[in-house]
């Protein structure tokens, strides 16, 4: 496992590795949600490659950039045993020298869900994604399914721009009580941790009366609101029904349809979802 910072380093151990190549971007603090991924590239991928960068560009001026929890010494000891071939883990001012000037917008799916409370967010996941592909070249590249959204963006993103990757997308890794795993998970207190659940339960009340036959989108959005709102210390931010390839607001579910949900507990934003389809 080769370890490395600088673009030219990349460059040079990419010229190494056999193919195809997979690639697993991250933001580092890695846990079982991340290995998935990893495990998936190695099963698929001759190598595999992992970038561990905390992006400025997609934090807005009042999130949690200063306090994104970081531990390198961590994740490159959870990877060592992974069978990753290459970490690249570049500073901000190699990704964005002082005079970097040009940015990757995705319109439409940009806009909906996390683009109205978070307005620059997937511009900086756009771009900053971009370049990770032009660096690494990779033929495969793995993400979660938690983050629906932005694999919904860099989907778009990808075929737009004509990038020879596949985007992979693997499932939302839970704890046992179905918390879907997250780096923010650390910053809930145990109070906010045992609540934290209540996103899962009401993704699943949710799916349970769409399987009984309920295909009014306002009604679904309405049970996870009411089991939501049940919780002293949760607070919605938003719950949705919308298109899942589209992303807009639905009144009625044909096909596939995204439930999604960003709430707060005290003063960590989770997020998550769960797709439903008719079979």
């Amino acid at each position: 496992m080769t370890v490395i910072t600088s673009l030219h380093e990349l460059q040079t151990g990419r010229v190494n590795l056999a193919e195809p190549v997979g690639f697993v971007p991250t933001m580092g603090y890695l846990h079982a949600g991340h290995l998935s991924l990893v495990q998936r590239a190695r099963q698929e991928c001759a190598s595999v490659v992992v970038s561990i960068f905390v992006n400025p560009a997609q934090f807005g001026p009042n999130e949690d950039l200063d306090k994104y929890p970081r531990n390198l010494s961590r994740d490159l000891e959870m990877l060592a045993g992974a069978g990753v071939d290459l970490i690249w883990t570049p500073t901000a001012e190699v990704m964005y020298p002082s005079d970097f000037q040009t940015w990757v917008t995705v319109e439409g799916l940009s806009q909906p869900l996390e683009g109205i409370v978070r307005p620059d967010h997937f511009r900086g996941v756009a771009t900053v994604v971009t370049k990770l592909f032009n660096a690494v070249q990779p033929q495969k590249a793995y993400f979660g399914q938690k983050d629906a959204q932005q694999v919904a963006v860099i989907r778009r993103m990808s075929r737009d721009l004509n990038f020879p990757v596949e985007i992979i997308v693997c499932p939302t890794v839970r704890e046992p009580d179905g918390l879907a795993l997250s780096s923010r998970n650390t910053y809930l207190s145990p109070d906010e941790r045992a609540a934290a659940t209540i996103l899962f339960r009401a993704l699943s009340a949710a799916e349970a009366v769409f399987k009984n036959g309920e295909r009014n989108a306002d009604a679904i959005r309405g049970v996870m609101l009411e089991i939501l709102q049940a919780e002293p210390l949760a607070q919605a931010q938003y719950v949705s029904c919308a298109d899942y390839d589209t992303l807009d607001e639905l009144k009625m579910i044909r096909g596939r349809a995204l439930l999604s949900m960003a709430v707060f507990l005290g003063k960590t934003r989770l997020i998550d979802n769960r797709i439903l389809e008719e079979t």
